[in-house]
This record gives structure tokens, sequence and C-alpha cells, in this order.
């Protein structure tokens, strides 16, 4: 093959590093050479795209336009794109990016393979290259959303929730055992929903037992659980099982009753307080991590400090907030006036996150003198850098263990905390 250097640059969440990922495999097997965001010359780029929120919808044109530039700097090269930008916005992209060789949305691997004349192997669905760290990798369990929350714009670009079999995920999952992974990280847009539409039924509990049996996989990571309709056997399963992290990553967006109702949530403030209530009660050890979302239409002073004080009187271990914007052809866009001026969004969301560093700072000062189980990522100057299991790769906090010796990537040890700031831990390795 003449031309064979594919660099793919994947941005936005962990479900397009998995489907870049599938990619590469499919076109490594081809014959092609594949690199992930390498900054070297290559014969074609892919960039898969996210148009999910403004700021990354801006990353993502920024991208096209830089490396469409040094194509034509280099004067060779052809420039593909793919995801959930080219899914919204295929038409005025071809207009305004002419130099850009071809367009595909999401769930299109099909087409892109047959471009680059390729035939697509259905035999290697479930197989992927692995970048970044080898010791971790992603599991999605399925596609789209049925859920209707007025702000997402999710199910009208990913379409409607379609979960993966059962036994293909198994599959999948000890391919990535023997190829290394350690830590298996469940991704959906809703992990609540997984199975209901191929089964009838809640599958996520029976899809977790199955992967639990896998000997060489140690930790086991579950990621966006819908608060309606929470699978209460994975709590049961959590505390019988050590193999499943005691993470739950539950994004309630608010607790005003008000705000749940122009979200379109499907919970309400008083069954958020029993479920969050009853993981504490069931496993008092999890670390909770959740998304809220300040300056939503109708939301006054009295709602914002609502959320404020529900976030101080619950005291979440993790906890991320968003400034609400508009998003084309949602609910929120087309029946709601975004009233709220930027700069008051602004402080909110500052508030919140003010709160949080001060709950985090106590949460980890009270961890000094405890001993943990942690999993090296990588090696930073004096210091091995790892995570427990409260923590998931990239998004949350992370333990500096001083260095003492080499430790490879991927490995366990217990370590004692000897001191914190308000979102990492230091340690020392357990002799």
């Amino acid at each position: 093959m003449k031309h064979n250097r594919v660099n793919i640059v994947t941005l936005g969440c962990s479900k397009n590093t998995v489907d870049s990922q599938k990619l590469m495999r499919q076109l490594a097997a081809g014959g092609y050479s594949v690199t992930a965001g390498s900054a070297d010359p290559a014969d074609i780029v892919i960039i898969n795209t996210c148009g999910f929120i403004n700021d990354a919808k801006e990353e993502s044109v920024d991208a096209i336009i830089r490396h469409a530039e040094a194509i034509r700097r280099e004067g060779r090269g052809r420039l593909f794109v793919m995801g959930c930008l080219v899914e919204r916005y295929r038409g005025e992209l071809q207009h305004e990016l002419p130099e850009v060789d071809g367009w595909f949305g999401v769930n299109r691997p099909q087409e892109i393979i047959s471009q680059l004349g390729l035939t697509y192997r259905e035999e290697l669905t479930g197989e992927r290259v692995i970048t970044g760290p080898a010791h971790y990798a992603y599991l999605k369990v399925s596609e789209g959303c049925d859920r209707t929350c007025a702000f997402c714009a999710i199910p009208d670009i990913r379409g409607r929730y379609i979960s993966a079999p059962l036994g293909k995920l198994v599959e999948e999952a000890g391919l990535l055992s023997s190829q290394g992974v350690k830590e298996l990280i469940l991704i959906a847009q809703d992990l609540t929903l997984y199975g209901t539409d191929l089964y009838g039924r809640q599958m996520l509990p029976e899809l977790v037992r199955r992967l639990a049996e896998i000997d060489t996989l140690e930790w086991i990571r579950l990621h966006y659980l819908h608060p309606a309709g929470f699978p209460m056997e994975i709590l049961e399963m959590m505390q019988e099982n050590l193999k499943i992290c005691r993470y739950i990553d539950i994004p309630i967006q608010h607790i005003s009753d008000k705000i749940l109702k122009m979200m379109h949530r499907e919970h309400d403030s008083a069954g958020t307080r029993r479920l969050l209530s009853d993981i504490r009660r069931m496993v008092p050890d999890a670390a909770v991590r959740t998304t809220v979302i300040a300056g939503h239409p109708g939301e006054t002073e009295k709602e914002y400090r609502e959320l404020l004080e529900f976030i101080d009187e619950y005291r979440f271990d993790r906890l991320g907030a968003f400034r609400y914007s508009h998003e084309e052809n949602t609910h929120g866009a087309l029946n709601y006036k975004d009233t709220i001026p930027e700069r008051t969004k602004e402080r909110r969301v500052a508030g919140i996150m003010e709160l949080q560093q001060e709950i985090s700072a106590a949460r980890n000062a009270s961890m000094t003198g405890k001993i943990m189980k942690v999993i090296i990522d990588r090696r930073e100057g004096l210091f091995h850098v790892g995570r427990s299991q409260h923590d998931s790769p990239e998004v949350d906090q992370e333990v500096l263990v001083r260095a003492a010796g080499n430790i490879e990537p991927g490995t366990f040890t217990d370590v004692m905390i000897t001191g914190s700031t308000e979102f990492d831990l230091y340690a020392e390795i357990m002799q």
C-alpha cells in the first residue's frame, strides 16, 4: 500500500475513544500503519469529533482547521472527519471547509473503511488497538439514549438506545483482558437502561456478574448510572465482590423539583434523596460522583441556593458543575428562553465548585494515615501517579506516590496516605 500512514485524532468522550480504537483495528488489519494523535505527518488524518457542547464543538472545528492547514503546507495528504459534530452540522461544515476529503457521522465505520479501499471485517467488531495506558480500557455497552432530558442533544445525535448483546460484551472484555487490561470501565450514555431493549429488563447486574468471572480483571468500574430506575442490585454486588469498584457515577443535574421537571429528568428531589441515602447506607465506603447544571432556564437564586445547600448537605466525593447553554433542537432550546446572564451562570458554577473544593479538601485531609490499594498509571518526576478504586482516569483526583524503585504502570500496590490537597492525595508505598 503506497500511502498507508493513518493518524486518528480523537476528541470528546471515552465513547469516541472506543470508536477510534475499533476503527484503528480495522485499518491495521487492512495493512495501514495507524497512530493515535501523533504530531508527525501522516498520509491520512481522521478526526473523530465531539458536538455535545459549545466548547467541545469549537475544539473540534479548531482541530479540523489546524490539520487542514498542515496538510496544505505539506502539499499532500488527505483529511477525513467523523463523529458527533458531523452528524449535527454536516451541511454547514461541508460548505465552510471544502478542503476536507470526506465527512462521516456517528456509527459509520463501514463507510470510512470502504472510502480507504478496504472491506469491513465483521469478525473484528469486538477488537481494537488500545491507545494510551494498556492496563485500563473502556467497554461501551450501548449506543444512543432513550431519555428526553431537555438540555441534551445526544438522542438527536446518536439515536435511540441500542444495547450490545451481553455475550459479545463478555467476549470483548475477555479479549481486552488477554491484552493486559486489568481495569475495565463500563460506559454508556445511561448504564441503567442496559439490556431493556434487547432482553426486556435491566441486564447490567448480569453483565457485571459475568465480567467479574474473568480472572485477570481486577477492577470493574461503572460510569453514568441515571437516578431514574437505578439498579439497586448493583449496590448488593458491590458489598459482596471486591472486583466491583465502590464508585458510583450518578448525575443528578439538580435537586429542585421545579428545575428537574423542566429538565425532563424523570426523577424528583425526594426520590433522589432516598436513593443517595440508600447508597450511603448500603455501601458507606463508596465514592459518589455527580454532575450538576447551573443556570438552567427557570433557575432563580432560590433554586440555585437549594442546589448549593443540598451539595453542602450530601457532600459528594466527586462533583463537576456545568454552565447551561442552549443546544440546537433540544427541548430546552426550542421551548425555553435562555434569559439568565452568562456572568450569573459563571458565578453560580464558581460558587458550586468553591464549595466542592472545601468538601474535597476536608475529605482528603481525613484520609491521612489510612492505607489503600492503588493502581499505578505512570511516573512523573519524583512520583508514581496512581488511583484508588474511588477515582476514574482523566476525570478524578490522583494519588501521588513517592517513587521507590521502578513500578510498572498497571501494578497494584498498597500505600499509606501521608498528605493531601483539595484534589490530590500524597502517599508512600507500604513496606
